[in-house]
C-alpha cells in the first residue's frame, strides 16, 4: 500500500540546522498568543502533518499486518515499553484520594531523570544534538507531575514529538511509514496513557464532563474516524452496539470509555452519541472532528498553554501564502465569543442543535 498522499510533503530541518535554533519553551500566555500562533510555520506543519497520518490510515485496521521492518518505529515502541515497565516498579501508594496518586510523581521524576538517557539509547548518535529539541516535548506528553492529571494537551504533546522526528527526518513521511507512527507507536502511547491513568487515578485536564468528546484523548477519533472512512459496510451508528471489535482507533477509544464510566452511553458521552445518531458518515465526521479539534483544543488557552513551542516548531516565523494555499490545514474557525454555557464551544458541526438534525459541513 505505498499509494502516494494527496498533500504536498513536510518539510526536512537538517541536523546541521540545529545549532542555530532555540530549545523550545512555553510560548503561550494568553489567547493572544494562541491566534498568533495559528499563523507560524510551526502550527501549518502541524495541521499538514495530522492530514498525512489521517490519509496514511484510510482503509486500514489493526493489527497492522504486512508491514516492512523500520528501525525507528521498533526504537520509539521500545523508549515507550521502557516506560511502561517503570509502572511496574513503582506500584501506586495506598492513599485516600480519589483523583491523583501521589507515587505518578515518583514515575514522573525518574522519567526526567532518565530522559536524557532514554533518548540517546533509542535514537542514533548522529541524532544527540536533537535531544534538547525534542526532549520537552516528550517530557510533557504524560500528564503533569504536579497537578497529577492528563488531557489532550499532553496527548498533542506526543504528536508534536513524532512531528519534529519527522521534520528531522528521523521518522520518514511517506505513507506506510506515517501509518505505522498512528497504528504502532501511537497506539501503544495510548495504552501506556490509559496505564498511567488507571494505575495513578490521573485526573482529567479540563474535562467538559458530560458535554466533552473525550475526558483525556481526541486523536483516536480522527485517526480512527480516517481509518473507517471510505467504507460503508460499518456505519456509524455501529458504535452503540457493544462490544466493540478493536480493530479501528475509534472504537477502541469508545470501549476503553465503557471500561472506565458507568451509566448509559447517551448520559455520559452525550457528544459521541450523538455523533453516533446524527451523522450519516464517516466521512463528515472525520471531517467535523478535525474543525472540532482546530477550536477545542488547539484553540484554546488552557489546553495548549504548557506544550513547548519554539525551534523545530518554529514561533516567530510566519508560514507563507504560497506554502499555506498548498497544504490543507485544519480549517480556521477564528476566535469564538464567550459562551454562557461551558459546553457550546464544544460543539462540532454536528451538535449546532439539540433539538432538530444535526447541520454538517458539504
Amino acid at each position: 500500500m505505498e499509494e502516494p498522499h494527496q498533500l504536498v510533503e513536510l518539510r526536512a530541518i537538517p541536523l546541521s540546522d540545529l545549532a542555530s535554533l532555540e530549545v523550545p519553551s512555553q510560548k503561550i500566555h494568553s489567547d493572544y498568543d494562541v491566534e498568533a500562533w495559528k499563523g507560524t510555520q510551526g502550527y501549518k506543519d502541524y495541521a499538514l502533518y495530522l492530514r498525512r497520518l489521517n490519509e496514511a490510515v484510510v482503509g486500514c485496521y489493526l493489527p497492522l499486518e504486512g508491514t516492512s521492518a523500520s528501525t525507528a518505529i521498533d526504537s520509539l515502541i521500545a523508549l515507550l515499553d521502557v516506560l511502561d515497565g517503570w509502572i511496574d516498579e513503582i506500584p501506586p501508594l495506598e492513599t485516600p484520594q480519589r483523583f491523583g496518586n501521589l507515587a505518578f510523581r515518583t514515575w514522573g521524576q525518574r522519567f526526567e531523570d532518565g530522559i536524557d538517557a532514554l533518548l540517546r539509547t533509542h535514537l542514533p548518535a548522529e541524532y544527540e544534538a536533537a535531544i534538547p529539541h525534542v526532549r520537552p516535548y516528550l517530557l510533557t506528553s504524560f500528564g503533569s507531575f504536579i497537578r497529577m492529571d492528563y488531557g489532550t494537551g499532553h496527548e498533542a504533546s506526543f504528536a508534536l514529538f513524532l512531528l519534529c522526528l519527522t521534520l528531522l527526518r528521523f521518522l520518514t513521511p511517506s505513507p506506510a511509514a506515517e501509518r505505522a507512527v498512528v497504528l504502532r507507536v501511537f497506539t501503544r502511547y495510548l495504552r501506556l496513557c490509559w496505564r498511567l491513568q488507571d494505575t495513578y487515578s490521573l485526573e482529567p485536564a479540563g474535562s467538559h464532563g458530560v458535554w466533552g468528546l473525550d475526558d483525556s484523548c481526541f486523536l483516536p477519533y480522527i485517526f480512527g474516524s480516517g481509518q473507517l472512512r471510505d467504507q460503508t459496510a460499518i456505519p456509524v451508528n455501529a458504535v452503540l452496539k457493544a462490544p466493540l471489535q478493536k480493530t479501528n482507533l475509534y472504537f477502541m477509544a469508545i470501549e476503553r470509555i465503557r471500561e472506565v464510566k458507568r451509566g448509559p452511553f447517551h448520559e455520559h458521552s452525550s457528544q459521541l452519541y450523538s455523533i453516533a445518531v446524527g451523522v450519516p458518515n464517516w466521512g463528515k465526521v472525520n471531517k467535523g472532528l478535525f474543525k472540532m479539534y482546530e477550536a477545542e483544543v488547539l484553540g484554546k488557552r488552557v489546553v495548549v498553554q504548557h506544550v513547548p513551542l519554539g525551534g523545530l516548531l518554529e514561533w516567530g516565523v510566519q508560514a507563507s501564502s504560497g506554502a499555506a494555499a498548498r497544504a490543507p490545514a485544519v480549517p480556521q474557525t477564528g476566535t469564538q465569543a464567550p459562551s454562557a454555557a461551558p459546553w457550546a464551544a464544544t460543539q462540532a458541526p454536528w451538535a449546532r442543535s439539540r433539538m432538530g438534525p444535526p447541520t454538517l459541513p458539504r
